[in-house]
C-alpha cells in the first residue's frame, strides 16, 4: 500500500513507521521538519512543508501524487483543532481511499458512567478538557462528511500509549519526560492524584502499531471508530512501583517521597496544569473493551507489559545525557502545590 503520514515522527508513530516499512508498504511522511521528536526511519520518503500552509501543502501533495500515485491510506497524527480536520476533508477527498484520524480516548465520557469503555456505547463528553472536546468535534465532522458524500474516514482513539522515549507517571512533563525520574532519583517529592488506586490502561507503542497497521487499507474500517488499547490495566501505585524498580529506587523510598493529593484540589491550585490531564483524564478509571478492533485485526494483542518495558525506557534515557532534559517550569509548579498542601494539612491538625 501507499501510505501518507501527516506528522509521523512522534512517540506513538515511532513504532508504526518501522512496522509498515518492514511489511513492505510505501510510506511518506509530511511535516515541517522543525519539531521532529524521533528520526525519520530509513526507507520512508519525507516531504518538508508546513501542514497549516494549505496552498503549499496541497501543491506538494499534488506533486507527490503525480510522481508516485494516489494514497491508499492517509494517517493524520497532528490535527488538534476541528478546523484542521475540516481543511483535511477538502485536501484529501480526492487523494486517498482512507483517511485515518488519530483522536483520543480522553474524548470519551468523563467521568465514565460504566467501568468499561466501548465504541458506539460510551458517549463522547469531556467537560474538563478542551483538547478532548476538539478531538470529539473533529470526529463529528469526519462522520458527517462520510454520511454526506462518502468521505472515507476511520477514527482511531489511543489511550495512554508509551514508548521508549516516554515514562508514564501520574504527574509528569510531556515536553521533558525525564523530569519526574530526575526528581525521584534526586530525592524530590512525587505527586500522585488521589490515593493512587484508580485503574489505568497503558499500551506499548509497539502493540498499538500492530492494531493500526491492521486497520490501514481495511475497507471494513471505513466510517468506523476504534480505540487501540492493550489490556495492561494497573493502578497508579503499581505504575509508580514498576517505575521506581526500573530506576533502582526502593519501594520504601518511593513511598516516603510520594505526596497524594486529591485531583480536585490539584485542579483548584493550578487549573492549567491539572484540570485537563487529571480531571479530564487520569483521575478516572480507563478500562477498554477491544472486541471491535480484534474482530478486524485478530493479530492484535498485548505483547509488551509496562513492568518490563519501563526498564527499556529508563535504559534509553540513561544511554544519552542529552535525552535527560528537565522541565524547570513543571518542577516549580510541583514544588508550589506540595508546599501549599503541606501548609494546609499542617493547619488542619495544628
Amino acid at each position: 500500500m501507499r501510505i501518507l503520514f501527516i506528522g509521523g515522527t512522534g512517540l506513538i508513530s515511532s513504532a508504526v513507521t518501522p512496522l509498515l516499512l518492514e511489511r513492505g508498504h510505501d510510506l511518506t511522511l509530511v511535516n515541517r521538519g522543525t519539531s521532529i521528536k524521533l528520526p525519520v526511519p530509513a526507507g520512508a520518503r519525507h516531504i518538508t512543508v508546513d501542514v497549516h500552509d494549505l496552498p503549499t501543502l496541497r501543491a506538494a501533495l499534488a506533486e507527490d501524487v503525480a510522481a508516485h500515485g494516489r494514497y491508499d491510506s492517509v494517517v493524520q497524527w497532528i490535527a488538534f483543532s476541528p478546523d484542521h480536520v475540516s481543511a483535511d476533508i477538502e485536501t484529501f477527498r480526492d487523494l486517498t481511499d482512507q483517511y485515518v484520524f488519530i483522536s483520543s480516548a480522553s474524548a470519551y465520557e468523563t467521568p465514565p458512567s460504566h467501568w468499561i469503555v466501548r465504541e458506539g456505547v460510551t458517549p463522547l463528553s469531556n467537560p474538563h478538557w478542551q483538547y478532548s472536546r476538539d478531538k470529539a468535534e473533529g470526529e463529528r465532522r469526519l462522520l458527517e462528511a462520510h454520511a454526506d458524500f462518502g468521505f472515507p474516514a476511520t477514527i482511531v482513539r489511543p489511550s495512554h500509549t508509551y514508548g521508549y522515549a516516554d515514562i508514564p507517571t501520574a504527574v509528569g512533563s510531556w515536553v521533558h519526560p525525564w523530569t519526574a525520574s530526575a526528581r525521584l532519583l534526586g530525592g524530590g517529592r512525587i505527586i500522585v492524584h488521589g490515593d493512587g488506586s484508580s485503574l489505568w490502561t497503558l499500551t506499548d507503542h509497539r502493540d498499538f502499531a500492530v492494531g493500526i497497521a491492521g486497520l490501514l487499507g481495511n475497507l471494513q474500517a471505513i466510517g468506523e471508530d476504534f480505540h487501540i488499547t492493550g489490556d495492561d490495566v494497573l493502578t497508579w501505585n503499581q505504575i509508580h512501583g514498576y517505575w521506581a524498580d526500573a530506576l533502582g529506587v526502593s519501594r520504601d523510598r518511593l513511598e516516603e517521597l510520594t505526596v497524594r493529593i486529591p485531583s480536585d484540589i490539584l485542579a483548584r491550585m493550578n487549573a492549567e496544569a491539572f484540570e485537563g490531564p487529571l480531571l479530564g483524564d487520569k483521575t478516572n478509571p480507563a478500562v477498554f473493551d477491544t472486541t471491535k478492533l480484534r474482530s478486524l485485526v485478530p493479530e492484535f494483542e498485548t505483547r509488551h507489559r509496562f513492568k518490563d518495558s519501563v526498564h527499556e525506557s529508563v535504559a534509553w534515557f540513561q544511554a544519552d545525557e542529552s535525552r535527560r532534559t528537565v522541565d524547570e517550569d513543571a518542577i516549580r509548579i510541583w514544588d508550589d502545590v506540595i508546599a501549599r498542601w503541606d501548609r494546609g494539612v499542617a493547619a488542619m491538625f495544628a
